[in-house]
């Protein structure tokens, strides 16, 4: 199967294989599908300038391996780089900014996941911290959901997020979690100084020792029937609240 090593990732759809090869990521091989080359063209040139090879599959490759919406592009990539905790902590600095991190407790969908990553991307977030188990992680289902912007987005995989959050405490970064039943509303927190946000996962929430270790929590208002939100969109309006908190800064 062409260049493919086992341990390889694999990408599908044309957002996130355009942005992999754009971010500088080592792509093994590109597969297309034979007859939907002339929807990707940009991308098949670009493969070429790299020295990419490329492998013509029959529709059949891609059913097989991925869910709906490869639209006939496939890549074997080797692993997105993560980095160490200390590695993320020095990135604001280095964007003369006030530190944003996104923490997730637990997320388990790799669509929610990916979808986070998206939002992390256009917030100007920082980097995502997640925990190596009972996480959704690094998947292909990740990569296609986030659109490409797992391929910009720093993040960091760890053990224990709980040592991220102590790493993160002793730099003077407030750590905000997010939790429906809090008694403090989003809108009256202050989101300009050195900040964290942990999500919860997507059935409980955070988990009790994590809510505990955080500075504040705080609850999204809501003023519908149904007293929830998805995860990806919760992190998105926490988001962008700390955005337009710190527009022109």
């Amino acid at each position: 199967m062409g260049n493919r090593d086992e341990r390889d990732d694999w990408i599908y759809g044309i957002n996130p294989v355009l942005e992999a090869i754009r971010s500088g990521r080592a792509i093994r091989t590109l597969y297309v599908q034979g007859h939907r080359q002339e929807h990707i063209q940009g991308i098949l040139k670009l493969a070429r300038e790299k020295g990419i090879p490329i492998k013509t599959e029959e529709k059949d490759f891609f059913e097989r391996r991925f869910h709906k919406g490869h639209q006939g592009i496939a890549a074997a990539a080797g692993k997105k780089k993560t980095l160490g905790i200390e590695e993320l902590l020095v990135i604001p600095a280095q964007k003369n900014e006030p530190p944003f991190f996104l923490i997730l407790d637990g997320i388990e969908d790799p669509r929610n996941f990916g979808a986070i990553l998206r939002v992390a991307d256009a917030a100007g977030v920082h980097g995502v911290v997640f925990q190596s188990h009972r996480s959704a992680g690094i998947t292909p289902v990740a990569s296609k959901a986030s659109a490409g912007a797992l391929e910009h987005v720093n993040l960091v995989e760890i053990a224990n997020i709980k040592h991220a959050i102590e790493k993160m405490k002793k730099t003077d970064i407030t750590i905000i979690g997010a939790e429906a039943d809090a008694e403090v509303s989003l809108w009256d927190m202050d989101m300009k100084s050195p900040i964290a946000i942990v999500i919860g996962s997507e059935g409980q929430g955070m988990r009790r020792t994590v809510k505990e270790a955080c500075d504040f929590v705080v609850n999204l208002p809501m003023r519908g029937s149904v007293n929830s939100l998805n995860v990806s969109v919760a992190a998105g309006i926490l988001s962008y609240e700390v955005l337009r908190q710190r527009r022109g800064k």
